[in-house]
C-alpha cells in the first residue's frame, strides 16, 4: 500500500528533538511493509522533505498550510497513487486528510489523539471551545471513512456526537523502550516522576498543591518533573509558595535516552491533567514496571483500579490520598504495575501497525472512499 499519513508535527529530521515517539514507531513499522509519506503541517517553518524511519517527511511550513498540504498530498498521488490517507489528531490534520481523500476517491482515516473532542473555556483549550470548530468537527468525522482513539473515554466522547470508533492504543516500541520487571520499593524516600510540557492543561497546579499535602502528612518523597516550561517558571514560583524546594527536580526537556534513567529510579508517576487521549508517558512507565496515579482521563481512568488509580480532575485532596495510599501499601503498588505492564506489553507499537494495517485492509476491500 502507498500511505499519506498527516500529522501536525513529531517527526524532527534528527528523529530525538522535537518528536512524538510512538510517531516514529507506528512510521518505522508501516514503512516496513509499505510506501509512507508523512505530511507535517508545522514541523519547520520552511517546506522542505526529509527522510525519517523508512518513509518521506513532507514539511508543509508556515502559511495556508492546510491548503498546500492538501495540495502536496495530490501531487504526490500523481506520482504514485495513494491507497488511503491517515489523519494522526483532529482539526487541520483531519480537515486535510478528510478533504484530501475525498477529492483522490480514496479512503479517509481520522485518529483522535488530543482535545479535540473538548471545550476547557477556562484555560482557553479544546476543539469545541467555538461554533466553528464544532461545525467543522461534526463535518469533517462524518465525512472519514473511520475513526478510531487511543483510550475508552474518547471512544465515549465520540459515541455522545453519534460517532462510531475503534480504539486503537498507540503503543510503545519495545525494541527502544525494553520492558523492566515491576520491582519492590526501597525504604525511606520515595522516587515519583512527572513527565509533560509544564503547561495548563496538564495542570501541574494541582500536582504541586497534592505534594504540598504528602509533605504535611510527613511522607518522605521526592519527585522528578520532565517536560518544557510553557508558563515562564510559573511552576517553579508556585513549587517555592508551597515549600516544596527541597523535594523537586525540574529537569526540562529531555530525550528518550536521556528520561529512561529517571524513569528506572522511579517508584510512581504522578499526572493530574485536565484532558489526555493517553497520556502516552503512562505505557511507558508500564512498560518499565512503574504505575500510575493520576486524574480520570484517558487511560488512567480506563485503567482505574486494577491497573492505575484514578481521582476526580482538579482534586489534589485526592491525587495526595492515592499517592499516600500506593506509596504506603506496596503490595498494591506492585499488582497495579503488575497488571499496566500487562496492558502495555500486549498493546505495543507491533499491535498498533498490525491493527492500523488491518483497518486499512477492511477500508480497501469494502472500497471506501469512492
Amino acid at each position: 500500500m502507498k500511505i499519506a499519513l498527516v500529522v501536525p508535527g513529531g517527526v524532527d529530521r534528527t528523529g530525538e528533538f522535537r518528536v512524538i515517539p510512538v510517531f516514529l514507531a507506528l512510521i518505522r513499522r508501516l514503512a516496513n511493509e509499505h510506501d509512507v509519506h508523512v505530511f507535517a503541517l508545522r514541523q519547520e517553518a520552511t517546506a522542505d522533505c526529509w527522510q525519517l524511519a523508512g518513509a518521506r517527511i513532507h514539511n508543509i511550513g508556515d502559511g495556508w498550510s492546510r491548503l498546500r498540504a492538501i495540495d502536496a498530498i495530490r501531487q504526490e498521488h500523481r506520482r504514485a497513487p495513494f491507497d488511503l490517507v491517515h489523519a494522526i489528531f483532529s482539526g487541520s490534520c483531519s480537515f486535510v486528510a478528510v478533504c484530501a481523500a475525498m477529492l483522490l476517491r480514496i479512503p479517509s482515516v481520522v485518529h483522535i489523539a488530543g482535545g479535540e473532542l473538548v471545550a476547557l473555556h477556562d484555560i482557553d483549550y479544546g476543539g469545541r471551545r467555538f461554533f466553528k470548530g464544532r461545525l467543522r468537527e461534526a463535518l469533517v468525522l462524518r465525512a472519514a471513512d473511520a475513526i478510531t482513539a487511543a483510550s475508552s473515554p474518547i471512544i465515549d466522547s465520540l459515541r455522545a456526537l453519534g460517532l462510531q470508533a475503534r480504539r486503537v492504543p498507540l503503543g510503545v516500541d519495545l525494541r527502544l523502550w525494553p520492558p523492566l520487571p515491576p520491582r519492590g520499593r526501597r525504604n525511606g524516600c520515595a522516587r515519583l516522576i512527572h513527565v509533560a510540557s509544564l503547561n495548563r492543561v496538564k495542570d501541574q497546579a494541582t500536582l504541586l498543591r497534592a505534594l504540598a499535602v504528602l509533605v504535611e502528612a510527613r511522607v518522605d518523597f521526592s519527585m522528578d518533573i520532565v517536560g518544557v516550561d510553557t508558563l515562564d517558571g510559573e511552576m517553579q514560583r508556585l513549587a517555592h509558595e508551597l515549600g516544596l524546594d527541597a523535594r523537586l527536580r525540574f529537569h526540562g526537556f529531555k530525550t528518550q535516552r536521556e528520561l529512561r534513567p529517571l524513569m528506572e529510579e522511579a517508584d510512581l508517576l504522578v499526572m493530574s491533567s485536565l484532558h489526555e487521549a493517553g497520556p502516552l508517558v503512562l505505557l511507558e512507565a508500564a512498560v518499565m514496571g512503574i504505575p500510575t496515579v493520576g486524574t480520570a482521563v484517558g487511560h488512567i481512568a480506563e485503567w482505574s483500579p486494577t491497573s492505575a488509580l484514578a481521582v476526580p480532575v482538579g482534586d489534589w485532596a485526592a491525587l495526595a490520598d492515592a499517592i499516600d495510599r500506593v506509596l504506603s501499601n506496596d503490595d498494591l503498588r506492585l499488582r497495579l504495575a503488575v497488571a499496566a505492564q500487562r496492558k502495555a506489553v500486549t498493546e505495543d507499537a507491533d499491535y498498533t501497525a498490525r491493527t492500523f494495517e488491518a483497518l486499512y485492509l477492511q477500508l480497501l476491500t469494502a472500497g471506501a472512499g469512492r
